[in-house]
């Protein structure tokens, strides 16, 4: 947003950003994403509350602190959705929001090393590039899928999702390519864009109905600005709904339950919270080819070499190079299902604990859920932490296509392309019959976690929905000079991973609000 709107020289901007600049090593080698999951200064590191279909567990959320937000330490796979997503946003009342509607957009951010073509743009900021890697395990799980009849696909972006295949990944020669890498990096200089970082905004200032301002907190101090035009929230699926709440925006009983004033009733705010909910099954590796290995001081040292004058290797890739998209039914119209390989005995705890051992995970995610949650005010204070519920499982159809899809990996395993590298399925899936129902959902409710897409708390709709929370320009319902754009705006969730979508957004808003501007 900040680079796109300050290429109009008669517009300044100003970025506020919670946390630091960007320039951690962590960030700019691929697979160093696991230190960046993990608690740090970079990461927010929420936790929801006490998820009572997972046997009362709380979820670990990484989100990013930093310039570029979470495309600063996601796993950069640019995965859009299926075409049919967009379209049903068009059909719950969200004007201009259907695939034909979007998809300029995407192609406008992409600089892929693809050729340009109906999908795929070769000019924008955002570097997309093919898979480098050449690990065996990559292609013993394509042949794994062909045997098992799963297609294959060439472009999960392109005319057809379903199949197994490679990820197209946001990385240049090996580098992350992350928002604040590309279009600030573009946008650097400009007189008229000032980027404040450490700078945590603390809530919306309003006059009536009209968004003036932010307050906002930076080294310890308390500030204020002005907006000349209007605010732009861009804080994600948590931090915008809390800014809202805390500014007196929002369902009346959730802000007065931490004693703040209401200024304006908008219900839907912090409500319709989507998540994708993963299962993970791993398995045993008869040889030593995991990435394991470079934990070995002269291996990793090696790769890190490799890295460090581009050539491509284990550093260079994202961690889950291949995956697949597959319908638990084929009569779907569209996948329910998506699946992403890592060699590695990762724990299902987002890499909080380093494997010991050698071994592969195939993570199962459940791309359409019906369970919804939401975000509410822990406290008056902006610097705590909001409540992050997002109700898993609170519908018996997710379990149902999560048991589907696991069902379905533990056959996959048994293909001659995988078997041939496993000695058996790690504990607790070990001995348990495929077909036993019961056994897999309390597995799943044991260890399912999240694959960090939350969306959906500031929801897309018209404005005569009372579930709405922003218009189909973004702006939010009843609020002058105020509008969200990141992931929270999606009504539903898409069908795949949420990074290259919300680049998008703030592609086509801020088209939107170029074309209003007038001379201020």
């Amino acid at each position: 947003m900040a680079a796109r709107l300050s290429e109009n020289p008669s517009v300044n901007v100003l970025l506020l950003e919670a946390g630091s600049k960007d320039n951690s090593i962590k960030i700019t080698v691929p697979a160093m994403i696991t230190e960046l999951i993990k608690p740090n200064p970079m990461n927010w590191s929420y936790w929801t509350e006490e998820q009572q279909n997972l046997n009362g567990r709380k979820m670990f959320w990484p989100r990013g602190k930093v310039l570029g937000g979470s495309s600063a330490i996601n796993a950069m796979l640019y995965v859009r959705g299926h075409a049919r997503d967009y379209d049903e946003w068009a059909q719950m009342g969200c004007s201009g929001w259907a695939y034909d509607d979007i998809l300029p957009y995407f192609k406008k951010a992409e600089g892929s090393n693809r050729a340009a073509d109906k999908y795929h743009g070769t000019d924008g900021p955002l570097v997309v590039e093919q898979h480098t890697s050449k690990a065996s395990l990559n292609d013993g799980f394509l042949k794994a899928a062909k045997e098992l009849g799963l297609p294959y696909t060439d472009d999960f972006n392109g005319a057809e999702q379903e199949g197994a295949g490679w990820y197209d990944q946001s990385i240049k020669q090996g580098r992350r390519q992350s928002t604040a890498r590309t279009y600030l990096k573009e946008a650097k200089g400009r007189s008229n864009l000032t980027v404040l970082t450490d700078a945590q905004v603390s809530r919306i200032t309003l006059e009536g109905k009209k968004a003036t301002g932010v307050e906002l907190v930076r080294g310890g101090k308390k500030e204020q600005w002005k907006a000349g035009r209007e605010v732009i929230l861009c804080g994600g699926a948590i931090n915008s709904p809390q800014l809202l709440q805390l500014s007196g925006i929002g369902d009346p009983s959730d802000i007065q339950a931490v004693g703040l004033p209401v200024f304006h009733e908008l219900n839907g705010v912090g409500k319709n919270m989507q998540d994708h909910l993963d299962m993970l099954v791993s398995a045993h590796l008869k040889d030593p080819i995991s990435m394991m290995q470079y934990k070995r001081p002269d291996k990793g040292a090696f790769e890190m070499l490799k890295w460090l004058f581009k050539v491509p290797g284990v550093m260079s890739d994202c961690v889950t190079p291949v995956g697949a998209f597959i319908k638990t039914d084929k009569a779907l119209e569209r996948p329910d299902i998506q699946l992403h390989l890592i060699q590695a005995m990762a724990d299902q705890a987002h890499g909080l604990e380093d494997p010991y051992e050698h071994g592969m995970g195939l993570h199962i995610c459940q791309l359409r859920p019906h369970s919804r949650g939401t975000i509410s005010l822990a406290s008056s204070d902006p610097m705590e932490h909001a409540k992050i519920d997002p109700c898993y499982l609170d519908q018996p159809e997710d379990l149902r296509v999560l048991r589907e899809g696991t069902k379905l990996v533990r056959r996959l395993y048994r293909q001659p392309g995988l078997a041939d590298f496993i000695t058996e399925e790690k504990s607790p899936w070990n001995g348990i019959d495929i077909e036993d129902d019961e056994a897999t959902d309390a597995i799943i409710r044991d260890g399912a976690e999240t694959i960090y897409h939350p969306v959906g708390t500031c929801s897309m709709g018209p404005t005569d929905n009372k579930n709405s929370v922003v218009d189909p320009s973004l702006k939010v319902i009843g609020i002058q000079g105020l509008r969200v754009v990141d992931a929270s705006i999606m009504p539903r969730l898409i069908g795949g991973n949420t990074n290259a979508p919300t680049i998008m957004i703030a592609e086509k808003c801020a088209d939107m609000i170029k074309s209003e501007l007038v001379p201020a």
